[in-house]
Formats: C-alpha cells, sequence, structure tokens
C-alpha cells in the first residue's frame, strides 16, 4: 500500500476533491431522476455509498433527531452542523447535499454560514424561507420572511461561494402558510435570485404537484417524500412524470434504523441473549469491511516497519 492509498484511507487526500464533487453534484442533477437518501451520521454516508447512490443528504431533521434527541425545530446552531458535515464529507466519496435550514440569520449571517460549510465540505447547501427558529415542513405552524428577504438571502449566499459549482437550493414553506400558488410565485422569484434547484415544501396533492411541476419547468425540482407527511407518496416514475428532477429521502435511513434497533433491543430485553438475532443483524465482516478495517490494518502493517533509510547520507 503506497502513500497515496493511506492518505485517502485516513481522509487526508487526495480522494476526489470537494470541486469535483460538487461537479458531480451538478451532473447528476442532470442525468436524471436524482434519488437523494438522507444520512444522519458517518456510517449512514457510508451506507449510502454502498448501496450505489450518486449523492447522500445531510439532513437537518436527523441531525436533530439522532444527534441531539431533540425535533426538528430550529435547535441546532450554525457551528454545530458544520462540525457535522466536517465528518459525514470525510466519510464518503459522494456529493454532499447539506440542510442549512435558513442560513441561521439574515443574508450576513447566511454568508458566513454557507462559506463556513463550503469549506466543511458541502456540495450543495438548501436554505429556506422560515423566520427563525424553522421547524420541520410537515409539522403545522410556520413563519415565512417575505420573498424578497429570501431572494436577497440567495443572492448573498451565492456571493458568499468560494466556488462557483456549489449548488444553491432553495425551499420555500409558502404552501403551509398560504397556498400552492404563493409557493410557485416565490420559487419563481428564488430563480431570479440565483438558486439551482427549486424545492416547494409539502405540497398536499397529485394536482398540487402537478402544478408545481409544470410552472416550474426548466428548473431542478426536489420532491421530499416523507412518510406519513403532507405529500403524495407515488412512484419514482410517477415523480419523474410530473417533473421532479430530485426525490428526497431525507430521513427514511434514520427511521429503518429506529425501528430495527427498537425491535434489536426488545429482544435483548426480553431474552437477555443476541445469538438467536444473529439473522437480523450485520456480521463482524460486513461491519469492519464496511468501515474499511482491512485496508487499515494493512496501512498500520506498511507503516510499522523498519526504517530503510533513502540511501543518502546527510552532509553539512
Amino acid at each position: 500500500m503506497n502513500m497515496v492509498d493511506l492518505r485517502e484511507l485516513t481522509g487526508v487526500g487526495p480522494g476526489p476533491t470537494t470541486s469535483s464533487r460538487r461537479a458531480d453534484l451538478r451532473a447528476a442533477l442532470v442525468a436524471g431522476t436524482l434519488v437523494l437518501p438522507g444520512a444522519t451520521d458517518a456510517m449512514g454516508t457510508r451506507l449510502a455509498e454502498a448501496a450505489g447512490f450518486a449523492a447522500v443528504y445531510a439532513t437537518g431533521a436527523g441531525l436533530a433527531n439522532a444527534q441531539y434527541g431533540i425535533p426538528d425545530m430550529g435547535l441546532i446552531s450554525a457551528t454545530e452542523v458544520a462540525a457535522h458535515v466536517e465528518r459525514l464529507a470525510g466519510a464518503t466519496r459522494l456529493p454532499l447535499v447539506v440542510d442549512a435550514d435558513t442560513g441561521f440569520g439574515g443574508p450576513l449571517m447566511a454568508m458566513r454560514a454557507a462559506r463556513t460549510l463550503e469549506r466543511a465540505g458541502a456540495a450543495g447547501l438548501q436554505i429556506e424561507d422560515q423566520e427563525m427558529p424553522k421547524r420541520c415542513g410537515h409539522f403545522d405552524s410556520h413563519t415565512l420572511i417575505p420573498a424578497e428577504h429570501m431572494a436577497h438571502k440567495i443572492v448573498a449566499v451565492r456571493e458568499a461561494l468560494e466556488d462557483p459549482q456549489t449548488v444553491i437550493i432553495a425551499r420555500t414553506d409558502a404552501r403551509s402558510v398560504h397556498d400552492i400558488d404563493e409557493a410557485i410565485r416565490r420559487a419563481h422569484l428564488y430563480r431570479e435570485a440565483g438558486a439551482d434547484v427549486l424545492f416547494v415544501e409539502a405540497p398536499r396533492t397529485v394536482e398540487e404537484l402537478t402544478l408545481v411541476g409544470r410552472e416550474l419547468a426548466g428548473t431542478p425540482l426536489v420532491v421530499n417524500v416523507v412518510e406519513g407527511g403532507k405529500t403524495p407518496q407515488l412512484t419514482l416514475t410517477e415523480y419523474q412524470e410530473l417533473g421532479f428532477t430530485v426525490v428526497l429521502f431525507a430521513n427514511f435511513l434514520m427511521r429503518a434504523m429506529l425501528h430495527a434497533g427498537a425491535a434489536a433491543l426488545a429482544h435483548l430485553k426480553e431474552h437477555g441473549e443476541t445469538d438467536s438475532y444473529a439473522a437480523h443483524i450485520a456480521t463482524w465482516e460486513e461491519r469492519q469491511t464496511l468501515f474499511n478495517l482491512p485496508q487499515f490494518s494493512a496501512a498500520e502493517a506498511a507503516l510499522d516497519q523498519p526504517w530503510a533509510g533513502t540511501g543518502s547520507t546527510a552532509t553539512r
């Protein structure tokens, strides 16, 4: 194993650069429908990569729920999100799309947050038009900033970014506060302000999804699939036919793992052993392979050899 292999393995390079991942994300947005799974931790990004997805989403709700045990109500700071993004981006070769909530404040704060998250490894940034503190888009009782203020925020974020390849996703929660027509009006404005991708949160019916796809055609569109949420759950083909380019499953993985974990712990509590549950968990080999134990062991062995020198003698 050479030093290039070791550098990539230990997360200090070379690997795919963040800039190349941003280019990969842009290519995926025009190549066809992008199925975007959410991850709450580095293990989730590894699982998404192993499953063959083209990108992964750093879910804000999942961060609040899984890492802090709190609801998605705007309680996580920009600093906490940045540290989280650095861990996730360092664990995968995939482009990472980051839920940046409201940008954590007005235009100036959004500029600073965007630059910080970009440097932490974000390939794409999603910002929304709720007031702080924001709430999950499938909750009730949202409050929005004026559409023009959000447009200024998008312009400011674009100006702040170091890499023009970084993707900006503009989300509006206007359907919850007003109606689908206002949501579409805002999305048009956000596109004019420089958003690369538009995200109308929580359309309520197939008719509303159809309207969004028709009125905002020509720009990549996100549909957020929330199991049990407000938006109809359709097939991937149906979403494609309605005009949606990105089908986001932000917390499917977390909820699947939550269910599986609860069942495993119930078994342990009842039986006091895990041997009879072995068929329902990852094998030892699967676990170690996912986290590159064989490669780390080989790297450790390679670096533990006696120093042979370079064959030259230093002189003064």
